[in-house]
């Protein structure tokens, strides 16, 4: 029976506890702010605006020493300052009022102390708010080196995320199945039926490019073949383009696959490329389309016309 107790005790003061923070985020609006100090007076400590029972961050760009980074007056008001690596961490008993005043005085380890105020939350029209976690920079220099950083990584990430979403697409595209086909060498078994044949050189590069319509309407395909005689270097795709005829010319998406990451000196590969007859449709019906393909090294290799009959005729 005392054990039954205990745990409703324990379950009571669970749900206390997350009443009271929720109160809390009704009450406060914690906030993740910036504070550059050269844009600040030298003589004026900036202001810290802290909560009852919620915990606030300062990070800095170097670390603190412990030893030397003190608040006066805490006792009795906050738990005692947490100070390691390159954070501050205060935790207030209680709501403050307007009227207190606790100095701040946070040294780095290389000697620059950097005064602060602490107080009560920051009215707002809207909210009361106090600072969850303040960022410290010495300039805007330091800012944008890290906010551009940050934007790096962000943009990383996003192209990352898109590049598998289009993966993921692609590996249940009709169109990127018929170009493996094509680029595999299983010409027969793809419902293409050829059209016309073109022979290039480029140099020590010979290219045959080969049209085709479908047997049923609405697609076209090109299949690259490429014999790479270089001596000493291998062929690698840089880009390939599909797009109007028309002016201004766009662009038109297509699918492509090749039977090889590159293409060795003395081998030969293949680029297959597949487009749907809505490619080839524009205000005034349907255009021609043209399909370039460049080296890695930028230099165009490939430049075709596609008439718009190859996917409808």
């Amino acid at each position: 029976m005392r054990k039954l107790l205990l745990l409703r005790s324990t379950r009571l003061l669970v749900l206390l506890a997350s009443g009271a923070m929720a109160r809390e985020g009704k009450e406060h609006a914690p906030n993740e702010r910036t504070l550059i100090l050269s844009e600040h007076p030298r003589s004026e400590a900036s202001k810290v605006y802290v909560g009852g029972r919620i915990s606030t961050v300062l990070r800095f760009e170097k670390p603190c020493d412990p030893e030397r980074t003190k608040m006066l007056g805490w006792e009795g008001h906050f738990e005692p300052l947490l100070c390691g690596g390159r954070s501050v961490v205060l935790y207030p008993l209680r709501d403050l009022t307007p009227e207190d005043r606790f100095m701040l005085m946070v040294t780095l380890t290389d000697g620059t102390e950097i005064p602060f105020m602490v107080t009560a939350h920051r009215q707002t029209y809207f909210d009361r708010e106090i600072d969850q976690q303040v960022n410290v920079f010495a300039n805007r220099e330091g800012y944008d080196a890290v906010l551009s950083s940050l934007y790096r990584a962000l943009d990383s990430e996003r192209e990352l995320r898109e590049e598998n979403e289009r993966h993921r697409k692609e590996e249940n595209s009709v169109d990127h199945a018929y170009a493996t086909l094509l680029a595999n060498g299983e010409v027969k078994q793809a419902p293409f039926r050829p059209k016309k044949t073109i022979l290039l050189k480029d140099g020590d590069t010979t290219v045959v490019v080969e049209l085709f319509s479908g047997k049923e309407k609405g697609k076209a395909a090109v299949l690259v073949t490429l014999t790479n005689a270089y001596s000493n270097e291998p062929w690698r795709l840089g880009e390939a383009r599909l797009t109007s005829d028309l002016t201004p010319r766009t662009a038109k998406p297509f699918a492509l696959r090749m039977n090889q990451a590159e293409i060795a000196p003395g081998t030969t590969g293949r680029i297959a490329v597949v487009a749907d007859k809505s490619a080839f449709a524009s205000g005034q019906g349907f255009a021609d389309l043209t399909l370039e393909i460049f080296r890695a090294d930028g230099s165009q290799q490939v430049a075709v016309s596609l008439d718009h009959s190859l996917a409808i005729e």
